[in-house]
């Protein structure tokens, strides 16, 4: 119920950390989710911070949306939120690690899902996984193409 990708990127932690701490501009980056804002006051990424995304599942043409919450904002290290589902049960968790080198900085994006979600994983989680991989790697690839060339 878990995994994960990493990709080395030839820019500053910091300037990665902002792009993907905005949600706003997740759409540029992400296969599935094509948008995000802020809601119930925040305005920013910092920890409590709720956001609202907006999913296109699968490429399919199922469109929803879900409620998140930040529960980590450290710049230039580690950025996470927490998918809420009904009455703010924790759904899963997507995060991102940036681990500076000498080449620039190690980006790695993971999700890992709840308990709720257990038998969903079960049955299906073997092509949600192999769905999850691709789009990770996607926007770690769409991010670093956006960085890179920012030099």
């Amino acid at each position: 119920m878990h995994d994960e990708v990493s990709l080395q990127m030839a820019a500053p932690a910091e300037r990665i950390w902002e792009l993907v701490s905005d949600v706003t501009t997740v759409g540029r980056f992400s296969p599935e989710t094509y948008g995000a804002e802020w809601v119930g006051g925040a305005s920013g990424p910092v920890v409590g911070a709720k956001f609202r995304g907006k999913v296109d599942r699968n490429g399919w043409g199922l469109k929803y949306s879900t409620v998140c919450r930040v529960i980590a904002a450290e710049p230039g290290r580690e950025f996470a939120f927490t998918v809420l589902g009904p009455r703010g049960m924790k759904m899963n968790t997507w995060r991102y690690r940036f681990e500076p080198n000498a080449e620039g900085t190690l980006v790695t994006e993971s999700f890992r899902l709840h308990e709720p979600l257990r038998l969903y994983w079960l049955l299906a989680g073997w092509t949600r996984g192999k769905t999850n991989r691709e789009g990770m790697r996607k926007t770690l690839e769409n991010l670093k193409a956006e960085v890179e060339s920012a030099r």
